[in-house]
């Protein structure tokens, strides 16, 4: 637990000191938020909201690849990373407070991604808030579980930037299945049916406990 929270401390003071990730998905996320807005015809109508889940959750895979791809990319310094991989401690609690830091700041694009999108489109999120925040929330730990653990995966590749979306993305689709549904049924009816939110707790749990057992290999490579 102390090394989680090392970790978790550590990659957020850095963060909070330079702003480099959290600028770079916030530029990219407004224009993802611009170029949806633009392309879809005839601006705000009913027909473009309805696409609007679909492309939030669009956004905030993307955004979540490119953030994840920095998060141990930063430890190639100096070689920072053979230091975690060394420390005596279990290596699964440095891999997940690696996730819950990317947790954090893919929050905070998220959650200004999102007034974009009902900016541009729109829409009233305040009826729907406190639902959407945990819906994005669920799916969010789902990408940054086995985000985080194929970053590790892929950092000391040559191609990790390739590599990363390669093996993250067909672990996404059942996540991005159950949140992108139960995000159109919120801005559809303003609540969501019982069955996506079983189903993203059990992947979230899934990805979480898979990522932490697999850890030592993964540090060991």
């Amino acid at each position: 637990m102390n090394a989680l929270l090392a970790v978790l401390w550590k990659d957020l003071l850095t963060e909070w000191r330079s702003h480099d990730r959290i600028i770079a998905l916030l530029l990219f996320s407004a224009l993802m938020v611009l170029i949806f807005h633009f392309s879809l015809p005839g601006g705000a109508t009913t027909e473009t909201r309805a696409y609007a889940p679909g492309l939030l959750w669009v956004a905030y895979v993307f955004a979540a690849l490119l953030g994840l791809g920095r998060s141990f990319a930063i430890e190639l310094e100096n070689d920072a990373i053979e230091g975690l991989a060394r420390a005596p401690v279990d290596r699964g609690w440095v891999l997940l407070g690696k996730t819950i830091a990317n947790l954090v700041i893919l929050g905070v694009v998220q959650a200004i991604t999102a007034l974009a999108f009902a900016l541009f489109f729109e829409m009233d999120l305040a009826p729907v808030a406190l639902p959407l925040v945990g819906v994005v929330a669920l799916g969010s730990i789902g990408l940054c579980s086995v985000g985080t653990f194929f970053a590790a995966v892929a950092v000391r590749t040559r191609l990790r930037e390739v590599m990363l979306p390669l093996l993250a993305l067909p672990f996404y689709i059942p996540v991005l299945i159950a949140a992108s549904r139960a995000t159109n049924e919120l801005f559809e009816t303003g609540s969501v049916s019982f069955e996506p939110i079983p189903f993203l707790i059990v992947i979230d749990a899934s990805y979480l406990i898979a990522s932490f057992l697999l850890s030592d290999f993964v540090l060991d490579e």
